[in-house]
């Protein structure tokens, strides 16, 4: 779901609980999208940056990593979720939150790592998520879903991907097209990060859903916004298995102070 926003911006940015440390102080410079509608606006240069899913980046090649920020979990994340009845074995078909650019590829990777390879299919309608029998979810709607009653077992990525690698995820970065001011942009971007981890008490406090037990877990312990050598190697590794598994192709990120 996407939110009003600046349409004026050159900054996108996804409209969930895990971006706010990273954007705090930025409001009125960003535009907010979903993952897949920032993607298809960076591809269009609609905007300059944008906290990208790191497969478009990948995958694409035509954008610059800001070093250092990033979205990622050393763990289970809660906003990355694969909710199935039956067991995995069992799955025929995953539904895939339509949101979703890298987490799409990571439930292919963990599944296809598994010896699984059901059918994937667009997820047609959220309401629909209670009777499927297996569908991936991210951000809000995943919290969502993870927060409220629900009769699904739930995969959470972030833990499978630690739990198959032993290394951290990196679910999505700070891209910023290449030819612009990038040194503006890095400025401007990295206080937002600054503000967010020195007023993080405030976002956890001033966030009107879930609890606030809830909201810290998730922001203090289940996030990480840095993206330092150990996320790297993260990177580096979904890289190999997303050839691995014919998801390619990937090229090599280039990072940028």
């Amino acid at each position: 779901m996407e939110k009003p926003g600046n349409d004026h911006s050159r900054i996108g940015s996804v409209p969930y609980l895990n971006a706010l440390p990273l954007t705090r102080g930025l409001e009125s410079e960003l535009r907010f999208g979903t993952p897949a509608r920032l993607a298809t606006w960076l591809r269009d240069n609609k905007i300059d940056a944008a906290l990208v899913s790191v497969v478009e980046v990948l995958q694409t090649g035509q954008y610059d990593l800001l070093d250092g920020i990033a979205l990622a979990s050393d763990g289970p994340v809660l906003s990355v979720l694969l909710a199935h009845r039956v067991p995995l074995d069992k799955v025929t078909v995953v539904y895939l939150d339509p949101a979703s650019l890298t987490s799409a590829s990571l439930v292919r990777v963990l599944l296809a790592e598994r010896g699984l390879h059901p059918e994937m299919r667009v997820l047609p309608d959220y309401r629909l998520t209670g009777d499927l029998e297996a569908v991936l979810l991210i951000g809000n709607r995943a919290l969502d879903f993870v927060y409220g009653p629900h009769t699904h077992n739930v995969l959470d990525l972030g833990e499978a991907w630690r739990e198959l690698t032993g290394l951290p995820f990196v679910y999505a970065g700070w891209a910023l097209r290449r030819g612009i001011d990038q040194c503006r942009l890095s400025k401007l971007l990295r206080q937002g990060h600054a503000n967010g981890t020195a007023e993080l008490d405030q976002i956890i406090a001033e966030y009107p859903r879930y609890d606030a037990a809830f909201r810290e877990r998730y922001l203090r312990t289940c996030m990480k916004f840095e993206l330092g050598d150990a996320e790297k190697a993260g990177l580096a590794r979904f890289g190999e298995l997303l050839v691995k598994h014919g998801l390619g192709p990937v090229h090599q990120p280039r990072f940028v102070d």
